[in-house]
């Protein structure tokens, strides 16, 4: 096997990704407080050609170093809106037609591998704070929770890991 290079990766150019079309995806930055993992989220964004990120509350927004040093660039082609509160944002999303699924352990969630993504429709996830989760309001106005099953000792996995799960299982059902 031969690594590929960078010009067997075909990339886009920045224009080129702007204009292609993209996911019926939005997510939902529940007052993410790391730079690091609001850059990786904007990097994670971009290769699965998610619309857009909403930055709630106290998640910070481009420019910002520390995000750069994680999004590697990436927080200059995915679009992104701030909210004041991420109930701002998921009104907005509803009041959009977005079906609004929070990344939360819940009870009565379903586990991801079994969530039924419908090509037709149009989905946010709310991704939640790295101690907190979602918060509990934010909670009580999502359609559906859906759960990454997991075992071992922490049940807990970082807020970028977890959306990237997450986000793969929408982009392999969207596309």
């Amino acid at each position: 096997m031969e690594k590929k290079s960078i010009w067997d990766l075909n990339r886009d150019d920045l224009d080129t990704y702007r204009a292609a079309a993209k996911l019926h995806l939005v997510v939902v930055l529940d007052n993410i407080r790391s730079l690091n993992n609001i850059g990786s989220v904007f990097r994670t964004a971009d290769a699965f050609r998610v619309d857009h990120l909403a930055l709630c509350g106290i998640t910070a927004t481009p420019p910002s170093v520390e995000i750069h040093k994680t999004a590697l660039g990436a927080e200059e082609s995915v679009a992104w809106i701030h909210y004041p509160s991420t109930i701002d944002a998921v009104n907005a999303l509803r009041a959009d037609g977005y079906t609004i699924c929070c990344l939360e352990q819940v009870k009565g969630s379903v586990a991801l591998q079994e969530y039924p993504v419908d090509p037709s429709r149009r989905y946010a996830i709310v991704i939640g704070h790295e101690v907190n989760g979602v918060d509990q309001a934010v909670v009580d106005l999502c359609d559906t929770a859906i759960e990454i099953p997991q075992q071992g000792t922490k049940h807990s996995l970082n807020v970028a890991v977890s959306a990237g799960i997450a986000l793969w299982h929408f982009f392999s059902r969207l596309l």
